[in-house]
């Protein structure tokens, strides 16, 4: 599961090592579809903005997250190949409450 630490950075290490490509692209967030997600985990140490998280391990507060990866995975675009991060990512990066910044 995505999380809020990737609104506004989205770096897409992840993307590059996961073997099912599952990861879904919006405007400033990544989501992982989880029909598709086969629990490797491969991802999560990849990211550099430490926003990844397995279902069961999602932190206190952010459980919403596990529903808003379902259904943005549903209607954005696969993301198979490593990109750049966004411009101030690091500038973003361990901000709190960036859920309101959220593209869709």
């Amino acid at each position: 599961v995505v999380t809020d630490n990737c609104i506004k950075c989205k770096y897409t290490d992840c993307v590059e090592v996961c073997p099912v490509d599952c990861f879904y692209e919006g405007p400033n967030f990544l989501v992982i579809h989880p029909d598709e997600c086969i629990d490797c985990a491969l991802c999560e140490p990849e990211c550099p903005a430490n926003a990844i998280f397995s279902e069961d391990e999602v932190p206190a507060g952010m459980e919403n997250f596990i529903e808003l990866n379902a259904e943005l995975a549903d209607i954005w675009p696969n993301i198979t190949e490593k990109k750049d991060a966004l411009p101030d990512a690091e500038e973003w990066d361990g901000k709190e409450g960036k859920l309101k910044d959220l593209e869709r």
